[in-house]
């Protein structure tokens, strides 16, 4: 008998920046979970995602394909139907397929608040859904606390008490523990609106099927002064801030209200985070954590996403594999790259890595604070390239000597021969 196939869990959240773990040497945070986990894992360092917003880094996660290629431009561009997703790679490689939580890819109304019920209510159809054979989840609406979740097993949109990162965790760990059929009439009836039971089984499937599972959380999205699971914000004033943030206004003193939140909700979920990684079995499992984007955070004087800095782009990745040593890569790789990554497992080869990791937003997101132009550009280990729309030079930063990106080289003689070589690269 062949071995059974590595069950594969991702764990994606949204807005949290690379920087802001206690692994990675934030003095601001607490996240034990995580840090246990990138000790078991290969941390990769210099991840970053393609499109520093929801939707676009989601499609092009989801797909493997950068965005508008994927069908995705807009902000409210929904994921074709039609897009070939990982869900039906892995499917067709003999895996059940689930994805929990944040979906932010069907179709929506623009004139439509988007904080609120109106969009966490909203049903995401079947076909709409990225192929994933269970799913279970909300469009978006950033309601951190009682979220509404429809989905195979609930027709209708119902609200779940407690804060959603545990929501969404915990009825995840369910079916990786036990399983769910969309057929087993039953347990879709007993499970509306109440913590799913562990004694369901997947109807129909060998027990050593092994799964693919997306668990999606919207935290640490704003908005940060919501509840976090009864961890209380840290004072403004202790935040200790990196020194591309302006200091003695108005920047300064938003900055260090938001990350107080930021952080409460970081902690919060990461405890979260443990007990559904907890409850894996270990020699089974490749285990995913990511985010799709991270925040500004008062950064060069900028807030939420969109820009090409690095508290925007660059995001956490670790990938715990069971038989592969824990250890730090700092490969060019984004969001495109996670299918691969963590599906390689100790007897494969070593995945090849781009030279560069292609970035950009295709499109101006007209919402407050985010970046007001269409850029795409190019990131290596150590460099930075990022071109205007016409293709002229934006920003071009050495990272390895300039990490918090103080002095942009676009205009430097000196490094013009480097910026012509890596405008070739430019996708």
């Amino acid at each position: 008998m062949s071995p059974r196939q590595p069950n594969i869990l991702w764990i994606v959240t949204t807005q949290w920046r690379a920087a802001a773990t206690g692994y990675a040497g934030d003095p601001n945070v607490r996240t034990p979970c995580l840090d246990a986990l990138a000790a078991e894992s290969v941390n990769y360092t210099q991840a970053v995602t393609p499109h520093p917003f929801g939707p676009f880094a989601r499609a092009a996660m989801l797909t493997g394909v950068l965005s508008p290629a994927n069908g995705v431009r807009d902000y409210f561009d929904p994921l074709p139907a039609s897009a070939r997703t990982v869900a039906n790679e892995m499917k067709e490689r003999g895996y059940a397929t689930a994805f929990f939580g944040k979906w932010h890819l069907a179709k929506r109304d623009p004139t439509v608040t988007l904080i609120g019920e109106a969009h966490a209510k909203m049903v995401v159809p079947a076909e709409s859904r990225g192929g994933f054979e269970f799913w279970e989840g909300f469009e978006s609406g950033f309601l951190l606390n009682d979220p509404w979740l429809h989905g195979t097993r609930l027709p209708e949109p119902v609200q779940v008490k407690g804060y959603q990162s545990d929501v969404v965790v915990d009825r995840t760990g369910d079916w990786c523990r036990s399983g769910f059929s969309p057929d087993n009439s039953a347990a879709n009836r007993s499970l509306s609106g109440v913590p799913p039971s562990p004694s369901l089984r997947r109807s129909g499937k060998p027990d050593r099927q092994p799964w693919f599972c997306v668990v999606s959380l919207e935290a640490p999205h704003p908005p940060y002064g919501a509840p976090a699971a009864g961890v209380a914000a840290r004072a403004p004033g202790e935040i200790i801030l990196p020194a591309n943030v302006p200091r003695g206004g108005e920047v300064e003193a938003k900055a260090r209200k938001e990350l107080a939140g930021y952080y409460a909700h970081i902690e919060a979920t990461d405890r979260a985070i443990g007990r559904l990684v907890a409850s894996t079995r270990r020699e089974e499992t490749i285990v995913v954590f990511t985010s799709v984007h991270g925040d500004m955070h008062g950064a060069h004087g900028l807030f939420r996403k969109g820009w090409p800095y690095e508290e925007s782009l660059r995001v956490p990745l670790l990938v715990r594999t069971p038989g592969v040593a824990a250890r730090k890569d700092d490969a060019a790789v984004s969001l495109l790259d996670l299918a691969t990554l963590s599906t390689a497992g100790p007897g494969a080869s070593k995945p090849t890595q781009p030279i560069v990791a292609q970035i950009s937003m295709p499109s101006v997101v007209a919402l407050p604070y985010q970046c007001d132009r269409v850029w795409r550009g190019v990131r290596t280990q150590t460099r930075k390239l990022v071109l205007n729309a016409d293709g002229s030079p934006w920003l071009f930063f050495d990272l390895e000597s300039d990490p918090l990106e103080m002095k942009n080289l676009a205009g430097d003689l000196a490094r013009a021969g480097e910026i012509v070589g890596l405008r070739r690269l430019v996708g």
